[in-house]
C-alpha cells in the first residue's frame, strides 16, 4: 500500500512538471529557454516507460506518463509556435 501511494504521489509531481514552463510560454510568447533536444530527448523517455507500464499492466505508470506525454507535446508545440524565427515579407525577391 504504501508504494502504491509512493509511485502515485510521484506520478503526480511527474504529471504536471512542466504545467508552469507551459504557462510561462503562454504569458511571455517566448521559449527562449527552452531546449528542443531536451523536450524530444525526454518525450522518448516518456513514450517508453509508457510502453514499459501497458507491458506491466500498471496504470500509475500508464497514466503518468501518458499525462506526461501530453504535457510535453504542448510545450513541443509552443516551442514550434513561438521559437520559430518569422518570415520577412520581403525576403524572397
Amino acid at each position: 500500500m504504501i508504494w502504491t501511494i509512493i509511485g502515485a504521489l510521484a506520478a503526480i509531481l511527474t504529471m504536471f512538471s512542466f504545467v508552469p514552463q507551459i504557462f510561462r510560454c503562454l504569458r511571455t510568447k517566448s521559449v527562449k529557454d527552452v531546449s528542443p533536444i531536451t523536450l524530444f530527448q525526454l518525450s522518448s523517455g516518456v513514450l517508453l516507460w509508457m510502453i514499459y507500464g501497458i507491458a506491466r499492466r500498471d496504470p500509475i505508470i500508464i497514466i503518468a506518463n501518458a499525462t506526461t506525454l501530453i504535457t510535453l507535446s504542448v510545450l513541443i508545440f509552443l516551442y514550434f509556435q513561438y521559437g520559430l524565427p518569422p518570415r520577412q515579407a520581403g525576403r524572397l525577391k
